[in-house]
């Protein structure tokens, strides 16, 4: 239960109050950066105005405008409150603490068009008792986060477009400057996300202007749709002018536009599920700066899960009507692919399989072996646990985000699990979430083995080494070599034609 003491940290702005809720305490709500309406709307974020006194941080803040019920059922729960006021951040810490602790901050995924930092699968106080100062953030969605338009683009000395990045990169900032008031160390800070979050995580890794704000990585269901580039994201931005009757827009008449217009608009004009590549934040695609090994050098985590292609269907994609099209179209090599799924009957499974290795499994092995070519350690998993009383509902293995609770150990808190979870689906929970906490406290150049229920070794250089979380759903982890190997590299050789590198 939350009492009425108030722990008081004194940031740079300002003294914060949070609350004590138990063994941890808790500050929500705290402002980042200014709120980017009116003339800020669409800028860098802005540094916050310093406070006299005590400011309250006991209430979470406004997530940016989206869609409510694809939140719900997407993203992981309501989103509260929406406004284009939404830069705040969230801080777990144990309530003793005697040094120092490691840092984990969280990027939530919702294809940067949904999603909140405060949905229940991320409460921090499980990993907070694990003794490590967990941060949760909102970030600019959809067009206020990721729009490009001429009107703009004049505006400015150098393109930027990439709103919604550079609010994290400024999250990230305030936490190195002012993570010490809250008990954590700055030099020891992790950065992790799932799906557009994981997305994110890779963004900034290619990105110069987030240069040594964090230490090591972890890349959860990131996915490999290249980057929008900044020509076609500036059609686009011109097209949803238009819809709203800017035919020549002006800055300040596209800053006029009420701030909810945007998220309802559908396809040709909502955003796509990924960054813009070629302004400040990223000059270059960030999958380029990872297939020559220049993403900036630290310790990584990189996976995904047995059922991403779940997601996909969610969005209307036919899975047996892309095997259809690469039969119809005579590409990719279907021959060659069937060959390297034997024994999978029928273009829904096909599909399915072929479409969750395209998109997510083969980044993996890109990740590692950028990582092997700047001598940096790199471990590789592959989520595939079922919790034991959906087993026969989620036949494929486990969906796009089901790790998430896991890997906060919050199965209690996250519908509909929380209704069924039993004893045994807990204490597996509680070995991901010592993973991800001993990675944060321990990894660094040099280090290869993580510890836990199997000894989790890095894929260093010369070795393609993977841990399996879940055995076909079920509880256990495993160490494997080459793990689909023949498919991942087919696949990284598609990546890198579209890309244009080859």
């Amino acid at each position: 239960m939350e009492n009425s003491s108030s722990p008081l940290a004194e940031t740079r702005y300002g003294t914060v109050a949070g609350i004590t809720d138990g063994a941890f305490h808790l500050w929500r709500g705290i402002p980042y950066a200014q709120p980017p309406v009116g003339p800020l709307r669409w800028r860098a974020p802005q540094p916050v105005e310093p406070w006299q006194g005590v400011r309250l941080a006991d209430t979470f803040s406004a997530a940016c405008w989206q869609n409510r019920e694809f939140c719900e059922q997407l993203a992981g729960g309501d989103p509260g409150p929406l406004s284009e006021d939404c830069l705040y951040l969230n801080i777990w810490a144990p309530a003793e603490r005697n040094e120092p602790l490691p840092v984990m901050v969280w990027l939530h995924g919702g294809g940067f068009t949904m999603g909140a930092g405060d949905l229940p699968p991320y409460d921090g106080k499980a990993l907070a008792g694990r003794n490590v100062i967990l941060v949760t953030l909102n970030y600019r969605l959809g067009h206020l986060g990721f729009f490009a338009h001429p009107a703009l683009m004049a505006q400015e000395s150098e393109p930027v477009c990439n709103f919604g990045l550079l609010d994290q990169i400024a999250a990230l900032r305030w936490v190195a400057e002012n993570i010490h008031a809250f008990g954590g160390d700055a030099n020891n800070i992790t950065l992790f996300g799932e799906s557009a979050g994981g997305r994110s995580v890779v963004s900034l890794l290619a990105s110069p202007l987030a240069k040594g704000l964090f230490h090591k990585a972890i890349i959860q269901s990131s996915y490999t749709l290249p980057d929008t580039p900044l020509a076609v994201a500036q059609t686009k931005g011109v097209d949803v002018a238009r819809y709203f009757g800017l035919e020549n827009a002006t800055a300040e008449a596209l800053r006029a536009l009420p701030a909810d217009a945007f998220w309802p608009l559908a396809a040709p004009l909502k955003i796509a599920p990924a960054p813009i590549a070629g302004d400040c934040v990223l000059p270059e695609p960030s999958l380029d700066v990872f297939f020559s090994g220049r993403q900036h050098p630290m310790p990584l985590i990189v996976g995904s899960n047995s059922d991403e292609a779940s997601v996909m269907a969610e969005f209307g994609v036919d899975l047996a009507g892309q095997i259809e099209k690469l039969r119809r179209e005579q590409r990719l090599g279907l021959g060659v692919i069937k060959l390297l799924y034997p024994g999978v009957k029928g273009d829904q499974e096909l599909g399915r399989q072929v479409c969750r290795d395209m998109a997510f499994t083969s980044l993996g092995l890109v990740i590692m072996q950028a990582q092997q070519r700047i001598n940096q350690p790199c471990w590789r998993y592959w989520f595939d646990y079922v919790a034991e009383a959906e087993r026969d509902t989620y036949l494929h293995g486990a969906w796009h985000g089901n790790e998430v609770p896991y890997v906060f150990d919050t199965l209690t808190l996250t519908e509909p699990a929380r209704r069924y979870v039993n004893a045994r689906d807990l204490a597996f929970a509680a070995n991901v979430a010592d993973y991800w906490v001993e990675f944060a406290r321990n990894a660094a150049a040099g280090v290869e083995t993580l510890s836990g229920p199997v000894r989790w070794r890095a894929s260093v250089r010369g070795r393609d080494r993977l841990l399996r979380i879940g055995l076909n759903k079920q509880a256990g982890f495993r160490l494997v070599n080459r793990f689909m190997r023949a498919r991942l590299t087919f696949f990284k050789r598609v990546m890198r034609y579209h890309v244009k590198l080859d």
